[in-house]
């Protein structure tokens, strides 16, 4: 009679704990006491098929990985790097250290949604996951993609003065090529072809924002996109980050003694409870002097596609 018992009482134990152990997607729980809600619109959470097959990694301190609620889309030599280091100031931010590439990169892409979760940084319910990919802008099949994720997602776009981007996207290629011994052109020889601006340089229809925005306006109402002035902000942070918090529906947090000038570096860089830091020292290089007539070129030749640009957002930036 005691085995017979005993027995039961161990198929009993052994069909309880065979049982699948079920994990909610996001674990209500706070970091600290009195800690805020997250703020965003709950519509921006919202994306019930994508969710509905990922299934959520909780660590037992009641943070989380999940699909990102905000996207960095770029553009490269923005200032995208500057833009999410400012944001992560922010207690309500949970910030991916790296540039992810799951929607340009096809060999990322086809690992699924559960791989780009994993990507993703653990975070407290109250805070807002981000992850920037500077690519995303440019490329044709990323908004779509994004769309089909979450389509009430919330998008920053830094931008920087056309010319300016595009003398800093070659700055970067020629230091990668120096630093492994390679020599590259001069800035001249890729900037212009038989007397006119070269349509052959890559760096060049990175610069052609309206063509880029006409996608992603096909997918996301301009309300979606956030378009951060990149001149400005490594001029005077403080303002354009008060409006990324604004558009972001977070907390007023960000303020002036998070910014510090540094004379050496001749930019500004950041202060976070007490510890100071700056960026990369790869980020704010000289860039290569160029004549003036082709200066002069570049800023005829996108005099139009910036006025497009101004028309499709309505609104202007300071550029040449």
């Amino acid at each position: 009679m005691r085995t017979s018992v005993m027995a039961a009482c161990l198929l009993g134990l052994f069909l309880f704990v065979s049982q699948p152990l079920s994990v909610p997607s996001r674990q209500i729980v706070n970091d600290e006491a009195g800690a805020s809600p997250k703020t965003v619109d709950d519509e921006q959470l919202k994306a019930p098929s994508v969710q509905n097959e990922t299934q959520t990694a909780v660590h037992p301190n009641g943070t989380s990985q999940h699909l990102p609620q905000t996207i960095i889309i770029g553009v490269r030599k923005g200032g995208t790097r500057a833009l999410i280091e400012m944001l992560s100031l922010h207690p309500g931010i949970a910030a991916a250290e790296s540039e992810v590439h799951f929607f340009d990169w096809e060999d990322h892409f086809e690992k699924g949604l559960q791989w780009y979760v994993s990507q993703m940084p653990f975070s407290y319910p109250h805070q807002i996951t981000v992850e920037k990919t500077p690519a995303y802008f440019t490329s044709s099949k990323v908004p779509e993609r994004i769309h089909k994720m979450n389509p009430a997602i919330r998008l920053l776009l830094i931008l920087r003065d056309p010319t300016e981007r595009i003398l800093s996207d070659y700055t970067q290629v020629f230091y990668n090529h120096l630093h492994k011994h390679k020599l590259y052109q001069p800035i001249e020889t890729v900037l212009i072809k038989n007397g006119d601006i070269s349509m052959d340089y890559k760096a060049l229809n990175r610069s052609l924002y309206y063509i880029h925005m006409q996608n992603w306006l096909k997918y996301f109402p301009l309300s979606h996109i956030h378009v951060v002035d990149g001149d400005v902000l490594i001029k005077d942070p403080l303002p354009e980050m008060k409006r990324v918090e604004k558009f972001l529906n977070l907390s007023a947090q960000i303020n002036a003694s998070n910014f510090y000038f540094n004379q050496t570096k001749g930019f500004y860089c950041l202060r976070d409870r007490g510890r100071e830091r700056c960026l990369h020292e790869s980020k704010g290089r000289a860039h290569p002097q160029v004549a003036s007539p082709i200066l002069n070129k570049l800023y005829q030749f996108f005099h139009e596609p910036n006025k497009k640009f101004f028309e499709l957002i309505d609104r202007t930036f300071d550029w040449h």
